[in-house]
């Protein structure tokens, strides 16, 4: 069996309809789960209470950068073999994209303010963030601005592979620019860098609800799009009938 079966929108329909169900509750579990737990954790000793609200912005930044990399990779598909599910599917998810890059910038404002005595600086990730934010802007107008479905398509594709540049940043701008007042990774590996164990198994529970939150968001939506698509053909049809 080929994974390219689903893109057939009808074996598409049947089988995340089957999968829906549980995974719409197994995202509201690890995220509630996962939030509730850190904002259970105890305080740390240099930041005090405001530490707790990494378990919304850190799962809220990577889901902001790895929903534009997923976009990007069913654009390419659509490009590349014109299928029409995957087109569907990175319309759908720009939307949650543009809101996790929202939360994690008014979430970082929040924890930054006490920490820099300031609520914004042009610090290369959080600039690097608010272009981020742009480009899902752009994208989600393009895609409305443009009647003909496949020619939005071909147009965001190519929009996608130009912000990919800007997910890239959003990334990595720690290591390109040693200036900025952010902080490095959260989450590291290497000895004396790592989070506390107290603080790191539920920020784990808060990002694995994210992405399983967002799964099923984009799920619920490309669905909705496959739906919205069949009932303009019929509508289509019965007016030339």
């Amino acid at each position: 069996m080929s994974i390219w079966e689903y893109a057939n929108p009808v074996k598409f329909m049947r089988v995340s309809g089957a999968v829906l169900p549980w995974l719409v509750a197994t995202a509201a579990i690890c995220t509630t789960g996962g939030v509730a737990w850190g904002f259970l954790t105890p305080e740390d000793y240099r930041q005090g209470s405001t530490v707790k609200i990494v378990f919304l912005h850190v799962p809220a930044a990577m889901m902001a950068i790895n929903i534009w990399v997923m976009m990007l990779v069913a654009s390419l598909i659509w490009l590349i073999r014109r299928h029409h599910v995957s087109a569907l599917a990175a319309k759908a998810a720009a939307p949650v994209g543009a809101v996790m890059t929202l939360i994690a910038l008014a979430t970082g404002a929040i924890w930054g303010q006490p920490m820099w005595g300031t609520w914004w600086e042009w610090d290369p990730r959080l600039t690097s963030f608010l272009i981020l934010l742009l480009f899902y802007i752009g994208y989600i107008a393009l895609w409305s601005s443009i009647e003909d479905a496949d020619s939005a398509a071909d147009l965001t594709g190519v929009l996608c592979l130009v912000g990919s540049v800007f997910a890239l940043l959003s990334r990595y701008a720690v290591m390109f620019w040693n200036q900025g007042l952010h902080q490095g990774a959260s989450l590291s590996v290497a000895e004396g860098e790592r989070m506390s164990a107290v603080y790191r198994y539920p920020l784990y529970l808060s990002m694995l609800g994210f992405l399983l939150l967002f799964l099923a968001l984009v799920l619920i939506r490309t669905r909705t799009e496959i739906r919205r698509r069949r009932l303009a053909a019929l509508q289509a049809r019965e007016m030339r009938g």
